[in-house]
């Protein structure tokens, strides 16, 4: 069974959940936004269901929910911020912030962050520079270490992010974010909260044998990098799990994701970022630069596809149909996760205002009954 509600509501929630948590107004409202976005756009791995792992590390990680992000040191186009030990919702988005403005002064600007958590969706940031026609680049080092590299038998990387964003002419930019590993590991995570089994392919059990139990995974197992085996290509991802955490965590002086102490007290929130904005400007004119990114995506979306019903797409599109169906028909959840939600709101002492509608197994659609999830 899946739930339904209005964005708005989303968003709200998830703030009063931050309050209750300890995080002043201002941060809650940013730190909800950059989840809803997330959730709106399809990417329900860095959505609202971040606050279930969110609320499991606070009870052992040293989280400062009242944080104030800081300038380290700064030039005309670059800066290290310090994120002051809390989230990285708001230090994030300060940053990328940062990064456009010096972007739009001197043309680069590049932003490393340390001392930072968890942000959500690199593709929230990225898109700003683009919305301010910009390319935009990012990256992030993670707390979780569930990746081998290639030939170990031993997990030394995470799922280790990074994002490329581009404006187009038509308002369409072309959007990726992904991670250096098959999937991301929320995406096992809500396996889990929904009690599913996972698609092959995407992790290997504590023995390293492939697996379906998403358990498996994240209890000793191991998350499949980008490629898989070395025969696959699995030295590609690799690499790119390399190349991110020199960017985020080797630049901004953030334990390395290979230090024992990495993820572990008193250095539990020392997670690196890292942000780039640069002006298409600084090679030729912007409008042509954008009319060129809008005809390559067409091209591509113009290639005939193999399967009729599922034409060709790119990076930005698939998170564009699913913002304009959920902007008109809500923001879905699942049961186990609505219910995970209500308990943390509860044991928290935030308000409980999801107001959801149910889709039955049979595609109807219903108010939920007070009772039921009240």
């Amino acid at each position: 069974m899946t739930v339904r509600h209005d964005q708005e509501t989303h968003r709200s929630q998830a703030s009063a959940i931050f309050q209750a948590w300890g995080m002043p107004f201002e941060n809650a409202e940013q730190t909800s936004r950059v989840l809803t976005w997330a959730d709106l756009h399809g990417v329900e791995s860095h959505g609202i269901a971040m606050i279930v792992e969110y609320n499991e590390r606070r009870s052992n990680r040293p989280i400062n929910f009242a944080n104030v992000p800081f300038v380290v040191r700064e030039t005309p186009v670059s800066a290290l911020m310090d994120g002051d030990g809390g989230l990285g919702h708001v230090t994030a988005t300060k940053a990328m912030e940062l990064a456009v403005a010096k972007a739009r002064g001197s043309g680069v600007g590049l932003v490393s962050v340390r001392n930072s958590g968890h942000f959500g969706a690199l593709g929230y940031f990225t898109s700003m520079a683009a919305e301010a026609n910009l390319v935009g680049i990012a990256a992030t080092s993670v707390f979780g270490i569930r990746v081998p590299p290639t030939g170990g038998s031993q997990a030394r990387f995470g799922t280790d992010p990074w994002s490329f964003a581009a404006p187009g002419a038509d308002g369409k930019p072309f959007l990726l974010d992904m991670a250096t590993t098959t999937v991301a590991s929320g995406k096992v995570r809500n396996k889990i909260v929904e009690g599913q089994e996972m698609p092959h392919g995407w992790g290997f059990d504590p023995s390293g044998r492939p697996t379906t139990d998403p358990a498996q995974v994240m209890n000793g197992g191991f998350l499949s990098p980008l490629g898989g085996t070395a025969d696959s290509g699995g030295h590609k991802g690799y690499g790119l799990a390399v190349m991110v955490n020199i960017l985020a965590s080797c630049l901004s002086g953030s334990t390395l994701i290979t230090d024992p102490m990495h993820s572990r007290q008193p250095k539990g929130l020392d997670v690196g970022h890292f942000f780039m904005a640069f002006d298409p400007g600084l090679f030729r004119e912007v409008s042509d630069f954008r009319t060129d990114v809008a005809r390559l995506c067409d091209d591509l979306r113009a290639t005939m596809p193999v399967n009729p019903s599922t034409p060709v797409k790119v990076a930005g599109d698939p998170e564009r149909e699913h913002r304009i169906k959920r902007e008109r028909e809500g923001i879905p959840m699942g049961h186990g996760l609505f219910e995970r939600l209500r308990r943390i709101a509860e044991e928290s002492g935030a308000p409980w205002l999801l107001q959801a509608t149910v889709d039955s197994d049979h595609g109807e659609r219903k108010e939920a009954p007070t009772e039921m999830y009240s």
